[in-house]
């Protein structure tokens, strides 16, 4: 298959390049920005007309949206922008997947959650509940591809790090190694997310489109969860990057919420039941404490 990965120079984006190289399918990485050394095809995804042209000369049969605003704090002052990228794009996105007859796997998040208060993990039929511009958004792109009807699979997913970019592991890394104290929030509960493992997911979805070769609709559309096994805290998460780091001298003590105030109140418990995913598509899903040894394994090898 033909397949168009936007915001590919991001974590989700990279791994999606890895992924490629161990499939036969053709793929054409995206972004609006281009990185040395790395292959990228320009493309402005709140642009309909060059979402069109691209998807017409590359015959793409499918899109892996990982383009987002994803600063959850700037996103209460920066509104429009967020908006134009979370809620319309991708609408634009399936728009042109369904011209073209083929899937849009839209990646969402667990902040479409958090308004109300959950002790268990959270279902794809839940009611969302979003507190923030950032989940609102989000939230508002997801009703936007189920409004176009094309063929779609969106997979929320939480907490997501990479030995790419920007992200809470490497942060930590970089405090618990060089502070002698740290405060984490306790009173957040998630489940952490290897990239990597995400794109295993996606490139199972693709392959299974692939085989079905859908003419009257995807049967296996809808909205799936996907993180990794188990549950922690960001203090927990903190503690075991400490850990398996070797970083001992910092003393890692849990905090509450609101000692780091935020312009929006982030979701005080997250945690996705990935039951569907794992049923529909048989996957086998890694513990997130297995996950992230082997990314830091990783960021070491590259070093």
């Amino acid at each position: 298959m033909n397949i168009l990965v936007t915001g590919a120079n991001g974590q989700l984006g990279n791994e999606m390049r890895i992924i490629s190289k161990k499939t036969s399918d053709n793929y054409t990485f995206t972004d609006v920005v281009e990185v040395e050394g790395v292959e990228t095809t320009i493309l402005d995804i709140t642009d309909a007309d060059a979402i069109r042209k691209t998807v017409k000369e590359k015959d793409i049969r499918c899109i892996v949206n990982c383009a987002a605003y994803t600063n959850v704090d700037k996103a209460e002052s920066d509104g429009a922008l967020c908006r134009k990228l979370n809620a319309e794009a991708p609408k634009l996105l399936a728009e042109a997947m369904k011209e073209a007859g083929g899937l849009l796997v839209q990646i969402s998040t667990d902040y479409v959650f958090g308004g109300d208060p959950y002790n268990t993990p959270c279902r794809e039929d839940q009611k969302g509940t979003p507190t923030g511009v950032y989940g609102k958004t989000k939230l508002e792109g997801e009703k936007n591809i189920e409004t176009v009807d094309c063929d779609y699979v969106i997979i929320r997913t939480a907490w997501l790090y990479s030995e790419f970019g920007r992200n809470f592991v490497k942060t930590m890394l970089n405090l618990t190694g060089t502070k002698p104290k740290l405060n984490v929030v306790f009173d957040q509960a998630g489940t952490p997310t290897y990239a990597y493992d995400l794109a295993v997911a996606i490139k199972t979805v693709l392959a299974d489109y692939e085989k079905e070769n859908p003419k009257d609709g995807y049967s296996k559309r809808g909205i799936y969860h996907f993180s990794n096994e188990g549950v922690c805290s960001w203090f927990d998460f903190t503690k075991k990057i400490a850990e398996l780091a070797g970083n001992t001298t910092c003393d890692i003590k849990p905090c509450h919420s609101d000692e780091f105030p935020s312009p929006v109140k982030r979701p005080a418990y997250s945690v996705l039941d990935k039951t569907k995913i794992k049923e529909t598509f048989g996957l086998k899903i890694p513990y997130w404490t297995n996950s992230l040894k082997v990314c830091m394994e990783n960021m070491n090898a590259l070093k």
